[in-house]
């Protein structure tokens, strides 16, 4: 016969499997001290990226990003970024997408490509 309490503590101990579980596989990037959030519809700003990483949600926003930025991240829809330098990756989510780079060497990685969606990305002249 099973009773309530062995039920109760079988449920306690598969949550707290789940839980370990989840806690070693956590993502190893997370925001930083000075990252730059911008979320918005039709922002349109200039911004010294500080060696970190920008992050852009929204749509239809026009972001200039001066110095070096360690990544770029959009996400939404019709957002313009354009980058002097970025070091580490520009990842991108969403529709009508454009992010330019002038200087550096990033990982591209477009998401929105990958569901057949149309983003421009790509390094341009100084």
């Amino acid at each position: 016969m099973v009773t309530s309490s062995a039920v109760g503590r079988v449920a306690a101990a598969s949550a707290l499997g789940v839980a370990a579980v989840l806690a070693a596989v956590a993502p190893v990037a997370h925001a930083e001290n000075g990252d730059t959030h911008i979320t918005g519809q039709g922002v349109v700003q200039t911004v010294d990226c500080n060696n970190a990483t920008l992050i852009v949600v929204g749509t239809g926003n026009q972001i200039n990003a001066l110095g070096t930025c360690w990544a770029v991240s959009v996400q939404g829809s019709s957002n313009v970024v354009i980058a002097d330098n970025v070091i580490n990756d520009i990842t991108v989510y969403g529709w009508d997408q454009t992010v330019f780079y002038k200087n550096g060497a990033p990982v591209v990685w477009d998401r929105g490509r990958e569901l057949g969606m149309t983003n421009r990305i790509g390094q341009v002249p100084t």
